[in-house]
């Protein structure tokens, strides 16, 4: 089961009763625990947690209820992992801290860090499977990393822009004062595009020795909750758009040697050739799903060098070629 820390429905109640939601009701309605929303560290079903989130939503006849959530984050609601990254040196190191470690707070959400000359790109997606509604969760997701930029770069800071994959919503006013900045719909990526100077932006608080700690902590707790089968198929998510997705990279990612990794997926009853094929197939189906895709785009972020290998794989999966299976 893929889980998310229970401090992502931090200001749920709150939010909720503001639309004369009955909180507790709905948590019911779809099988949580009362006690999330109190206890900040229980580990929930990620699929649970954003049907509750869509179905509030839905109810509160408010598409933007996840920004809603994220208007007051502070970087304590993300646990163990707001502690490290309170003490990064810069908001660059921040962010690539958030990078290697979300799924402590999210296994279900992934983030990149992709720069193209003056610009950076934070991008994100939800590893939920077809079928999952997700808007709320991944709109949830972008507003709390919006959140740590401006801790970061002071509450007056504005990115360059924000894009979603979904549809707009009837009414973006939302999103508009959440962001500052224009949002866009029916894009490529959900991601944030600052300016790469602001990455470099200093924090004076920084304590690297309680840095060093956090991260120990943090590194230690995983460890003993998350098996290698998870914390691999979060870094395939990253690594396969930049077609870097090879065991050797992973394992240096992991801070081991690739038999390492190897040895503790077989201990698992996997390996690495068969989680990466079963991810592929995972993400086709999603990418397939969402419409919007050339082939070509498909092949590239599912990493496959050419559009020619993504059609040989395709037809060595399915027996069919990829033009007439999507006929």
């Amino acid at each position: 089961m893929i889980t998310v820390r229970s401090a992502a429905l931090t200001n749920f109640e709150r939010v909720a009763a503001e639309y004369g939601l009955d909180a507790h009701a709905l948590v019911e309605e779809v099988g949580l625990p009362y006690r999330c929303l109190v206890d900040p560290d229980l580990a929930l079903s990620a699929v649970a947690t954003s049907t509750l989130l869509e179905t509030a939503a839905l109810r509160a006849h408010e598409p933007a209820f996840g920004l809603r959530l994220a208007a007051s984050r502070r970087l304590s609601n993300l646990g163990p992992l707001g502690l490290l990254l309170r003490d990064q040196p810069t908001l660059r190191h921040a962010l690539e801290t958030l990078v290697t470690h979300i799924h402590t707070h999210n296994a279900a959400m992934t983030v990149s860090l992709l720069q193209t000359g003056p610009w950076v790109s934070i991008r994100e997606e939800t590893l939920l499977k077809k079928g999952v509604p997700s808007r709320q969760a991944t709109e949830l997701a972008m507003a709390t990393t919006f959140r740590l930029l401006r801790i970061f770069l002071g509450e007056n800071w504005l990115p360059h822009s924000v894009t979603f994959r979904h549809v707009a919503p009837p009414d973006g006013a939302w999103h508009r004062r959440i962001f500052g900045c224009p949002v866009r719909f029916g894009q490529e990526f959900n991601e944030i595009v600052c300016s790469a100077r602001d990455l470099e932006a200093p924090n004076p608080g920084a304590d690297p020795v309680m840095a060093r700690y956090s991260q120990r902590l943090l590194e230690a707790d995983q460890n003993n909750k998350s098996g290698m089968v998870e914390r691999v198929r979060h870094l395939m998510v990253l690594l396969l758009p930049r077609g870097h997705c090879r065991i050797e990279v992973v394992a240096q990612h992991l801070g081991v040697d690739r038999r390492t990794v190897a040895n503790h997926l077989a201990k698992e009853g996997t390996s690495y050739s068969v989680l990466l094929n079963q991810m592929r197939l995972e993400l086709l189906e999603n990418y397939l799903h969402d419409g919007s895709r050339q082939f070509s785009d498909i092949a590239t972020l599912l990493g496959f060098s050419e559009l020619s290998a993504f059609c040989r794989w395709h037809r060595a999966q399915f027996g069919v070629s990829a033009t007439r299976a999507s006929s």
